[in-house]
């Protein structure tokens, strides 16, 4: 059973920052991409970042690049999403989830991320 717990979301104003933290169990990270999603009020959940378990490699959605960052802590089996710069459109609920053949299979229950102007 793959589980996947955000955490890290909360109350910012705009330009601050935070970290959202995804903590893995039952499988681990480092053999699988995985991504973080925002949904933000009344909208569809859209794609922010991945990082591969290949090289570590990274992509970006382009309403964040130079802003967030995704990464890795293999020993803890947990990925981050560093959210710096934020903007009130930035507001609403980051899933975090794991690729699996290719398709994003196993998602958490999200982070709340509030962005006040």
């Amino acid at each position: 059973q793959v589980q996947l717990v955000e955490s890290g979301g909360g109350l910012v104003q705009a330009g601050g920052s935070l970290r959202l933290s995804c903590a893995a169990s039952g499988r681990t990270v480092s053999r699988y991409s995985m991504g973080w999603f925002h949904q933000a009020p009344g909208k569809e959940r859209e794609f922010v970042a991945a990082i591969g378990w290949i090289g570590g490699f990274t992509s970006y959605a382009d309403s964040v690049k130079g802003r967030f960052t995704i990464s890795r802590d293999n020993a803890k089996n947990t990925v981050y999403l560093q959210l710096n710069s934020l903007k009130p459109e930035d507001t609403g609920v980051y899933y975090c989830a794991q690729s699996v053949g290719g398709s994003w299979k196993y998602w958490g229950q999200g982070t709340q991320v509030t962005v006040s102007s």
